[in-house]
């Protein structure tokens, strides 16, 4: 086991197979909490891919099976694809971990907490995954979640902005309609899990709000106005769907902010 926290981030970022993943991340955590890592410097390279199950096949969006819960089969794409999304989790939590090694203890601490959790979340999905006799692995996924830690890999204020603040909240925005068409099929189980992670994201896009505020005064920025710009250069198309502003004004955004997301890039479906 390392005694470095970058070092051993690094490793559970490289760990391919789920089970080295998880049981990589919970000694890591288990060791953060004691006390038995440090802070000291660690050399920091670009990653093009975090590890994943080597059977694991990454299409484009289009080509993702159909999620349902008419069909068995509809029931694991719609599994694999919430456990592709806490996999990815746990990478993104880790490399904020590994590569923004100037930063407070508290931030460190923070994001070993959300991939405790994202691998806990992950845990979760699999189990009902593997309850229709799949795993992780067995279905094509969309290859574009890691682009975002590629494209914001430069600078802290960036990532905490656009993973936590767009991508995660996104997941606070979706998860409700999931939740109640699970409750009418009767997949108790799988609403049970879905309010967790659902309670546990507003948490980690807080945790995102916070350091990006944070940061932008550390450089004497405007938030709201920044926020704004980042998504303007980064994202070029509209975000559709309903915004869910109840756990969004939870996990950090401001009322103004909300307004002038819903005005600016908000599209009806």
């Amino acid at each position: 086991m390392q005694e470095n926290l970058f070092e051993a981030a690094y490793c559970c970022l490289l760990a391919a197979e789920i089970t080295d993943k998880i049981q990589l991340t919970q000694q890591t955590v288990a060791a953060w909490q004691a006390g038995k890592l440090s802070l000291d410097a660690y050399p920091v390279q670009p990653i093009p891919q975090a590890g994943q199950p080597a059977r694991l096949n990454l299409v484009t969006p289009r080509a993702v099976p159909k999620r349902g819960l008419s069909s068995v089969a509809g029931k694991i794409a719609l599994l694999h694809a919430v456990a592709h999304i806490e996999f990815n989790a746990i990478n993104l939590a880790w490399d904020a971990v590994y590569r923004f090694q100037n930063m407070p203890p508290e931030f460190y601490a923070d994001w070993v907490q959300v991939a405790a959790e994202e691998a806990y979340h992950f845990n979760l999905i699999h189990a009902q995954l593997q309850h229709y006799g799949a795993e992780y692995g067995d279905l094509p996924a969309h290859k574009g979640l890691w682009d975002m830690a590629t494209d914001t890999a430069h600078d802290v204020l960036v990532r905490m902005a656009l993973v936590p603040r767009v991508l995660e909240a996104r997941g606070l925005d979706a998860t409700p309609s999931i939740i109640h068409k699970l409750q009418q099929a009767g997949e108790t189980a799988l609403v049970e899990i879905l309010e967790i992670i659902l309670r546990d994201e507003i948490g980690h896009v807080a945790k995102g709000s916070y350091w990006f505020h944070w940061l932008c005064q550390q450089r004497g920025l405007e938030p709201e106005t920044t926020f704004r710009q980042l998504l303007k250069q980064h994202f070029r198309g509209k975000l559709r769907g309903a915004l869910n502003w109840e756990a969004r004004l939870a996990a950090g955004f401001t009322a103004k902010e909300l307004e002038n997301l819903w005005a600016s890039y908000h599209s009806k479906s």
